[in-house]
């Protein structure tokens, strides 16, 4: 039997090409070689403290129907909703039971979660109090969405290992203390490229510089077209540095070494503009976009489908998960 990987995505509504090169389009290669299991965080988005229940309902929906668009394949992946599989749910509490609170608290990731969100000001162990349980417990919810399935990988950044530790150190505490039921996730390391939003900044909805995958393909044109590129070209004579242009990192992703070669030299030398060079890559960020448009087209007119999907995987997630805690029930004592 293949390897096991478990991911999941916070339901952020419509996804945009930060998601499809960060994470979404490896999942679809992953579902070749792997036991996928892929899930809606909705409980992961209740951390926060700043969503609301139609919010999270809706825009789960939304993010599944990009998934089924860019080719996550229900026939090959069990893709489901983590409310769905209550299991989760009690899994992570046994789990706390077990979790030291200075592993929680000396999570980065967490402390750099609560001051985007305003919670906290510095990394001070008082500030830390300021945190609500939810927050600063969600990565042994975490251990629990990728235990249960007894994953063997989970795919990661290289930023992103230190999330898997804590997973590995829970798993090693409960073999410990219980027996050995958990296997200690590896990291799937995959190369995530840096995408810029249209502000030079990474690509964030939140702050606006969004490419939203199913925007129609006149409105990504636009967006593109008016990209940050390299501020030494204030003028269309003056020469500019590839290197210094965030619209060339989207070059790097989409174009060919010929056309690479040939924007890198007509920005140096000024004999093209940002906007003609930038059209070269928009070309190829819309014949990539035009087939997921239209399967995506096809999934909005059988909602009924994609909302069978769901059913379905948390079908056959339940099933795995409530084997998973048969034993655990049987070793802990409950």
């Amino acid at each position: 039997m293949p390897e096991t990987i478990v991911s999941g995505m916070r339901p952020t509504g419509k996804l945009h090409l930060g998601h499809l090169h960060g994470a979404l389009g490896n999942w679809v290669r992953l579902q070749e070689s792997y036991r996928c299991f892929f899930f809606v965080a909705d409980w992961h988005a209740l951390t926060t403290g700043k969503t609301s229940a139609e919010t999270i309902r809706e825009s789960g929906e939304e993010m599944l129907l990009d998934w089924l668009s860019a080719g996550l394949d229900p026939q090959r992946s069990v893709i489901f909703r983590q409310s769905d599989v209550k299991e989760h749910a009690e899994l992570h509490l046994l789990f706390s039971m077990i979790t030291p609170t200075p592993w929680l608290i000396r999570n980065p990731t967490v402390k750099e979660q609560a001051r985007e969100l305003g919670y906290i000001e510095s990394d001070d162990e008082a500030e830390v109090t300021k945190i609500n349980y939810g927050l600063l417990g969600y990565p042994v919810l975490q251990a629990a969405d990728i235990l249960m399935y007894k994953a063997h990988r989970v795919p990661v950044g290289v930023d992103q290992v230190p999330h898997i530790e804590i997973t590995r150190e829970i798993a090693r505490r409960f073999n410990s203390v219980y027996r050995e039921i958990f296997p200690e996730p590896q990291p799937l390391l995959t190369e995530i490229p840096k995408v810029p939003g249209t502000d030079g900044r990474k690509m964030s909805k939140s702050y606006g510089n969004a490419v939203v995958l199913s925007d129609p393909p006149e409105e990504i044109d636009a967006r593109l077209s008016k990209m940050m590129t390299d501020p030494k070209r204030a003028r269309r004579r003056d020469p500019g540095e590839p290197a210094d242009c965030p619209a060339f990192n989207l070059h790097r992703l989409y174009c060919t070494p010929e056309e690479i070669a040939f924007v890198s030299h007509g920005c140096r030398t000024a004999e093209i503009g940002c906007l003609d060079c930038k059209k070269v890559m928009i070309k190829h960020v819309l014949d990539e976009l035009a087939t997921f448009r239209e399967k995506r087209l096809s999934w909005e007119q059988h909602r009924d489908d994609v909302r069978d999907v769901l059913r379905e995987g948390g079908r056959q997630a339940k099933v795995i998960a409530q084997q998973t805690m048969e034993e655990v029930r049987e070793v802990v004592g409950v």
